[in-house]
């Protein structure tokens, strides 16, 4: 069940630099303007946020490392300022992977104190029976908060909102409150199933409180980042959060009728969403024995 998107993640989380090459040989950094200051980069991994102007360039989450010189390319386009800070949403290496580069080029990276413990050491992904890290010195966080910290940058506050046990146990959301402009990193996946680390005490009901922190803070006009899939709005993200809690309920359900994992998948427990969500690269069967795994984990 799990080998396909294992082989997925494995592309993608850099098992070796020969391979990494390939990968990203013709990968594209997408840009797209979203306000006067604000731009969204998309390419292999999670999407990018980028803050640009006089006080220079804040940038949230770099992909890859193969992808450092393109991103900078893209960030040059729209700004002839420095990059001074990165942050990072959590700890995942298609999230992260260019810290090393940016932090050699005296970028200041910020992340959650739990991100910063995962990247220090070697992390494995229990779903995927993988491990990752450590990160190289220069990529580690040099500055890390609990719950909140606020940057005063380019005329806006960006507030980093720390997200217990969602997609891990270090998310960080990042509010831009003038703009009106939110990244959930991987605590939101636009239009498709999402992978919550239940290794690293990712829960679905810390995704969903997540979901309902940012629908607290925004309108619709409001212009939502996702980690993964396309920009979104307070619309979608209602029918995901809807999908995380009801497909949660029908397995905490199974659950008490005390059925086994193999009983829970055969239940289909996601039948209901498997049209809009179910064709990313975990399947609907994947995503139940995640759900699974996390109501188990947290009884």
């Amino acid at each position: 069940m799990k080998f396909a998107v294992l082989v997925f993640w494995s592309c993608v989380c850099c098992i070796n630099a020969a391979a990494q090459s390939d990968r990203f040989d013709k990968v594209e950094i997408k840009t797209t303007k979203l306000t006067q200051n604000i731009y969204l980069l998309q390419g292999e991994g999670g999407n990018i946020g980028v803050s640009a102007g006089d006080d220079g360039v804040f940038v949230i989450d770099d992909q890859f490392a193969p992808l450092t010189p393109r991103i900078l390319a893209a960030i040059k386009a729209v700004s002839d300022k420095p990059v001074r800070f990165l942050i990072n949403t959590h700890w995942h290496y298609d999230h992260t992977g260019g810290n090393a580069n940016l932090g050699n080029a005296g970028v200041v990276i910020v992340a959650q104190d739990n991100a910063r413990k995962r990247l220090s050491t070697k992390t494995p992904i229990e779903f995927f029976k993988s491990a990752y890290g450590p990160t190289p010195p220069a990529g580690l966080p040099v500055i890390t908060f609990k719950e909140t910290v606020t940057f005063h940058v380019n005329g806006d506050e960006a507030t980093a909102i720390h997200a217990p046990n969602a997609h891990t146990d270090g998310d960080s959301i990042i509010h831009f409150r003038k703009a009106n402009v939110v990244h959930m990193g991987d605590t939101y996946f636009n239009g498709l199933y999402p992978f919550i680390d239940t290794g690293t005490n990712g829960t679905v009901q810390g995704m969903i409180a997540a979901a309902d922190r940012v629908l607290q803070i925004t309108d619709d006009t409001s212009k939502i980042i996702p980690g993964h899939g396309p920009l979104s709005n307070k619309a979608e993200l209602k029918a995901y959060r809807a999908m995380l809690a009801s497909v949660s309920a029908k397995v905490a359900a199974l659950i008490k009728e005390k059925k086994t994992l193999v009983e829970v998948i055969a239940a289909k427990p996601t039948k209901d969403y498997d049209a809009q969500w179910g064709n990313g690269f975990l399947k609907p069967e994947q995503f139940a024995e995640i759900v699974y795994a996390s109501a188990m984990n947290t009884r």
